[in-house]
């Protein structure tokens, strides 16, 4: 879509309205696109213009560009079995991709022209005396911010336009990456100042939205993917960080227990709506608002189970799309004994709900009879129905319990202390393997990274949805966060690393570490994930959703006393998670290895990273690790270390061009330069990124 044509988005913005959340129906279907934009003269229509471009808020989550854009290419995921080289790899990505960098413009600039018609008309429509004012203004700053913020970190700078199209406009030039953030920032400051601190409704932008989104600003601009023109800006932009991030943190404390974020039971449930979540994008099981997508994010990074003998695919279990696979990298720099997070964050058990195919014993019985744990029958089956059918071992090198029956590395050839494993099992490491980062040598590591493309992994929990109203479904009914005070947390953490206070930046590092241990009494083994509201789902009984007595893909369980290879114990771990000075950071167990790997020596390199790696464990999968990697400039070294693309083959990072994606070829075809001639393949050139 050409900037051109934009206006076009405002009217569409308004004709098809959003989902409703949590009983506030302030998203209500409504159509109107029979209306001229005469309509937007009006206060109505300005209400519902505003109402309208909130479906821009869900975009980030509808689809594929999702996952390409934010998920892919980085250090904490790799390639899925769906291996979409030219996101993950960085190869072949051009102007002319369809699925990510295009729909990113066309859909953000669709945000633009609804929220530059607001800010034009309510001032000259709307009652100044009317209680929604401020509100609604606030609002259409908010939108304009946020489009020009998500354009920007995705394609540098871009062209700002900052009134409605009032006819077709094709004349356009790229404005610098440092006009673009004066006015993403002065536009959140208008709306910071405008909008109210508690929402009219449920979903509606906040002043703590707008404070986050001030942090967020000012914290990209003071850093390194900027350094060339920046230096000016940092000392303001680092205080900045931590005065709204500050402001943020006490008008949204964070959830007592981590899992409380994704404990997820059914559409529009408390669940979203607890006091940590700043904004979020409102989806619903209401299916006259789901439109063309609903929240897919729930099909990324599911691991593959339903060709698993005794299991078949269900609602609980997620539609395994599988575009990402976690890393290496996400495996280890978490504290997996202590750091109730990574357990919390990921899927390591599966049900049995298919007990009819499930595999037998004797499979093994006759080549390997001393295999066969003692009193079961060869002709019996490996689990029932309810039983874990699949399950993956999350331990470290140095492990002697597992080994191989076969040589196969087959699911089903893992023997513990010599006797065969009843579930299908995946063993990050076997008796005598060495630690690697790099998975593309996992034909000596274990049996579930020796698979490629990576089919089988520990699979993020945090967008699982058992509430959807089919097997297949891909439109996902849960609300998808866009900020959460404990990013802010860690936003005020690094502007004090920043500034050298390193005192003050524990101090904040502790609030998300702190909550990050277990309690004393917690039951370790418990996991609990979005997958339960099946439970809930009236599809889920005798409508095909693959429930009965046989029991669910879901499982309440996880491996942490199996793969830790520990007794059980329900002491805290709190103690251990917290900081008490710099050196807790420097010589951190889970850190280490990662300075090592990166090269880093200096202290405030090591306590950068650290950081870096406290967002992966707070934060793993919330689609912001490619732009805080590329922010921060440590995209290339970390892509390198960590992803294995390179070592497969795949492609290979050029810190020369992928810091930024290609302008849409589109927009370069569609748009014309000052004489009104279409653009030159010269002029194109001069417009588009470098190295595209």
């Amino acid at each position: 879509m050409k900037l051109n044509y934009i206006l076009a988005s405002a009217i569409l913005a308004g004709s098809t309205l959003g989902l409703a959340s949590c009983g506030d129906k302030f998203l209500e279907e409504d159509q109107f696109n029979q209306r001229s934009t005469q309509y937007f003269t009006t206060q109505s229509g300005l209400d519902d213009l505003v109402t309208g471009a909130y479906q821009k808020l869900k975009f980030k989550f509808n689809y594929q560009w999702g996952y390409l854009a934010y998920c892919m290419g980085i250090d904490e995921f790799t390639g899925g079995a769906n291996n979409l080289t030219n996101y993950n790899a960085y190869q072949t990505l051009d102007a002319s991709e369809g699925n990510g960098i295009k729909p990113i413009w066309d859909n953000y600039y669709g945000l633009v022209e609804p929220a530059n018609v607001i800010i034009q008309n309510v001032p000259l429509y709307y009652d100044k005396a009317n209680a929604k004012y401020n509100t609604r203004l606030g609002e259409g700053y908010f939108l304009r911010a946020y489009a020009y913020f998500e354009l920007v970190k995705q394609f540098g700078g871009v062209p700002l336009k900052l009134n409605p199209s009032k006819s077709v406009e094709t004349y356009f030039t790229r404005n610098t990456l440092e006009e673009c953030y004066a006015q993403i920032i002065a536009d959140f400051e208008q709306a910071y100042n405008l909008l109210p601190e508690t929402p009219e409704q449920t979903g509606r932008i906040t002043k703590s939205a707008a404070a986050h989104f001030l942090a967020k600003a000012h914290l990209f601009r003071a850093s390194e993917l900027y350094d060339d023109w920046n230096g000016s800006y940092k000392s303001d932009d680092l205080d900045a960080v931590i005065k709204y991030g500050k402001e943020v943190i006490a008008a949204h404390p964070l959830c007592t227990d981590y899992v409380a974020l994704w404990d997820y039971t059914k559409a529009n449930s408390a669940n979203e709506t607890v006091s940590e979540v700043v904004l979020a994008a409102q989806f619903s099981d209401d299916t006259d608002t789901w439109g063309r997508f609903g929240n897919q994010m729930h099909l990324c990074f599911p691991s593959v189970y339903q060709n698993m003998a005794g299991m078949k695919r269900d609602i609980s279990g997620d539609r395994e799309f599988s575009y990402v696979s976690a890393t290496e990298y996400t495996m280890q720099v978490f504290d997996r004994v202590n750091d109730s997070r990574f357990w919390k964050s990921f899927i390591t058990t599966y049900g049995c709900n298919n007990p009819s195919a499930a595999p037998k014993w004797s499979v093994y019985a006759k080549d390997y009879p001393n295999a066969i744990p003692d009193g079961v029958n060869a002709a019996d089956a490996r689990f029932a129905g309810g039983q874990i059918a699949l399950k993956y071992i999350v331990n470290s090198p140095g492990d002697t319990r597992y080994t191989d029956i076969d040589g196969k590395k087959s699911e089903d050839g893992v023997l513990k202390n010599g006797k065969l494993e009843a579930p299908h099992t995946f063993v990050h490491y076997y008796a005598g393997e060495d630690f690697s980062w790099n998975t593309s040598k996992a034909t000596t590591t274990g049996n579930w990274f020796a698979i490629h493309p990576h089919n089988r992994s520990v699979a993020l929990s945090k967008y699982r949805d058992g509430y959807r109203n089919a097997i297949n479904s891909q439109f996902g009914t849960r609300d998808a966060i866009i900020a959460r005070s404990a990013d802010d947390v860690l936003m005020v953490a690094e502007a004090y690393i920043r500034k050298k206070d390193y005192t003050n930046a524990i101090t904040y590092l502790n609030m998300v570490r702190d909550r990050a241990g277990y309690a004393e009494g917690e039951d370790r083994a418990k996991h609990v994930d979005g997958g339960q509201s099946y439970k809930n789902n009236s599809y889920c009984s005798g409508k095909g959703g693959g429930f009965s007595a046989d029991g669910a893909i879901y499982y309440e369980t996880n491996t942490y006393y199996e793969s830790n290879n520990m007794d059980v114990t329900t002491a805290s771990s709190k103690s251990s998670m917290r900081l008490n000075s710099v050196a807790d950071i420097l010589n951190s167990a889970p850190d280490m290895p990662v300075y090592q790997a990166l090269g880093l020596s200096s202290d405030y390199d090591k306590v950068m990273c650290f950081l870096m790696n406290e967002r992966t464990r707070e934060l793993c999968g919330e689609m912001q690790r490619w732009e805080d990697l590329a922010r921060t400039k440590t995209l290339e070294a970390r892509w390198n270390t960590f992803n294995d693309a390179k070592s497969y083959g795949e492609g290979s990072f050029n810190a020369q061009r992928d810091y930024f994606r290609p302008l849409p070829q589109s927009f370069l075809d569609g748009i014309t330069n000052a004489s009104g001639s279409t653009l030159s393949d010269e002029e194109k050139s001069a417009m588009q990124n470098p190295g595209y």
